[in-house]
């Protein structure tokens, strides 16, 4: 078993519960971690025998593109995709960062993440 990471996927979107986040958009940072069954990619050197990332980068940017109101269905948006397109996949993680979010002092970010 291995873990593969794809971290630091950046996105400008335009999630949020208030109005002004939904027209004026924000930075995002998508971090996605995945337990694969890794030794046939390793012995045979085949990347269909591995996730391949760009893959999961155009799944993630597909979801990162749709609207939503809260980060915490944009992250389990990406996590279903991931999962419903790699079969092989026996555990994963996804974080969603919003940087700068809208509050009333100075934060850099938040983020969620869930498992399955």
């Amino acid at each position: 078993m291995g873990l593969i990471g794809v971290e630091g996927l950046q996105f400008y979107s335009h999630h949020g519960y208030h109005k002004e986040e939904q027209v004026l958009g924000g930075k995002y940072v998508v971090d996605i971690y995945m337990k694969v069954d890794l030794a046939e990619a390793a012995a045979s050197d085949q990347l269909t025998k591995t996730i391949n990332y760009e893959q999961i980068y155009q799944i993630t940017k597909v979801e990162m593109e749709a609207h939503s109101k809260l980060i915490e269905h944009v992250c389990k948006r990406i996590l279903d995709a991931i999962k419903s397109n790699f079969h092989n996949i026996t555990y994963i993680k996804v974080r969603v960062s919003k940087h700068n979010p809208p509050l009333r002092g100075n934060v850099e970010r938040v983020f969620v993440e869930l498992e399955g």
